[in-house]
């Protein structure tokens, strides 16, 4: 930080809160008491209206704020949350930004602004329900894919898929292009030209392992545009599941991906999936126990009588 933005960072801290020691300002800006003195000293003789308090610390005139940016509550709690949610989801690099960046919009708000928004902002949260296992390790991929997007280069990794191939193998090794990063249903997943299947497809994070950014560039096509982009839809099978109403709204809630079309009926609620495979609603339909009968196709009902006979085996 050179010594303009410090003095503009140091007017900025002032502004957001009412007194500042020098000691406390040296500490945060890394530097020393006496460079803070001559910071507050150019700062003053420069126009800022500046108050030192013997034994209390710095602070600025009532009414004296810079720059002259104007927010409503809503506004404020809206860049706000912003700054939380990218904490939360994004690589340590972003992490440390959206703090400085929430720092700033607070110094620049009113106090009547700034007190409404935090009364706001107290009746809102973002949750974040712990830290998963593999969330140190998705951040820290999250930043070597963000960085490598940005720079073109190829990407290699040990992909675990969620259905196993014909021979039971859920690994498989994968060099690809990133073109994107996208967040689905509070997951991060990749959006990749990958060399093995030539085609573009969909990576979670938190099922690679053994990353490596390659030294090997790419040029994403011309026609591609992230924000504009919908993956084909390709789930081609149809299932129709008759589900007890007693367990109908939880049902919706957990695969509402997969959902087509509800109709309620005197025998319960006739739901209809649209899947790519039939592994895919199986864990589902087998949690609802009793209360849900497959009615087609007869390939999945007799899949689950299997799998309800290999359990029954168990206990």
């Amino acid at each position: 930080m050179n010594k303009t933005e410090r003095q503009l960072a140091i007017t900025l801290e002032l502004q957001r809160s009412k007194v500042h020691r020098a000691e406390d300002l040296a500490a945060q800006f890394e530097t020393s008491v006496r460079t803070i003195y001559r910071d507050i000293q150019a700062l003053s003789e420069a126009g800022v209206p500046i108050i030192g308090a013997p034994g209390q610390g710095y602070s600025l005139m009532e009414g004296y704020f810079l720059p002259p940016v104007g927010f409503t509550a809503e506004e404020a709690v809206a860049l706000l949350m912003g700054t939380d949610f990218i904490e939360q989801r994004l690589d340590a690099e972003y992490g440390s930004v959206s703090k400085s960046a929430r720092r700033k919009i607070e110094a620049v708000l009113p106090e009547p602004v700034r007190a409404e928004s935090a009364r706001v902002r107290d009746t809102m949260r973002l949750l974040h329900a712990g830290e998963p296992v593999t969330g140190r390790k998705e951040k820290d991929y999250l930043g070597q894919i963000r960085r490598a997007i940005l720079e073109r280069h190829r990407l290699s990794f040990t992909y675990l898929k969620k259905m196993p191939e014909a021979d039971g193998s859920r690994k498989s090794s994968r060099e690809v292009d990133p073109y994107g990063l996208a967040l689905v249903q509070g997951n991060w997943t990749l959006v990749a030209r990958c060399g093995l299947r030539q085609d573009i497809r969909h990576f979670r994070l938190s099922r690679m392992t053994e990353l490596a950014v390659l030294e090997e560039r790419f040029s994403i096509p011309a026609g591609f545009n992230l924000s504009r982009y919908r993956p084909p839809d390709d789930r081609n099978l149809h299932v129709v599941v008759r589900v007890n109403l007693n367990i109908a709204d939880k049902m919706i809630e957990t695969v509402n991906y997969y959902l087509e079309t509800t109709e309620e009926r005197e025998d319960g609620l006739l739901v209809t999936f649209r899947i790519r495979q039939l592994e895919e609603l199986l864990p589902y339909i087998l949690s609802w126990g009793g209360d849900a009968e497959v009615l087609e196709p007869v390939s999945l009902r007799r899949r689950v009588r299997e799998e309800a006979e290999r359990m029954f085996k168990r206990y």
